[in-house]
């Protein structure tokens, strides 16, 4: 009994650890999911050597309150700024031709579509509406409220609204972020 017990709370704890984690995909999942079921697609852009892209990882996207609006609303992809990943993008093939395994963990070659987006700095969180164009590309480190203010901008489509800076910032002043921070 102590066994079956003990059996269970290993399990129950499993399912809470897997329950506070994003779900993440491939960009070409996410892409392909996107004509069945449209969603808009946030795409954490990160290298193997960023400080950074580690703390974004472990404290924002570890974040409950994160993990489950991101969920919910968003297909969420993992993609190496500097990696290998063969990425299929509105009908071109994006590589990266130069990588070199040997500096898997150092500072490589950028991938094209890292380039296409015109990502040159990691983190970058970059966001495609539901037809997988690109909105917008979020730079640096971004706590669980900092990055609220951008996943509920771009649910909502409130950024086509926003056409200048004062539209921008009265927007910003006027909002209330409602996650918790850990």
């Amino acid at each position: 009994m102590k066994k079956i017990i003990f059996l269970l709370a290993i399990i129950s704890f499993s399912i809470n650890i897997k329950a506070q984690e994003i779900n993440w995909i491939s960009l070409n999942k996410a892409l392909e999911l996107q004509k069945e079921t449209p969603k808009k697609i946030m795409i954490d852009v990160y290298t193997n050597w960023c400080g950074p892209c580690k703390l974004l990882d472990k404290k924002t996207f570890h974040n409950k309150d994160v993990v489950a609006f991101v969920n919910e609303n968003y297909y969420a992809v993992k993609f190496n700024g500097e990696g290998d990943e063969s990425v299929n993008y509105k009908g071109k093939s994006y590589g990266n031709p130069n990588y070199d395994k040997n500096k898997a963990n150092k500072r490589n070659s950028a991938h094209e579509f890292a380039n296409f987006m015109r990502i040159n700095a990691y983190p970058t969180i970059a966001f495609l509406n539901e037809k997988g164009d690109f909105i917008f590309p979020l730079r640096g480190f971004q706590d669980a409220q900092q990055l609220e203010f951008y996943l509920k901008l771009f649910i909502d489509d409130k950024h086509r609204e926003l056409t200048t800076q004062e539209k921008f910032d009265a927007y910003y002043n006027a909002f209330k972020p409602a996650f918790k921070t850990d």
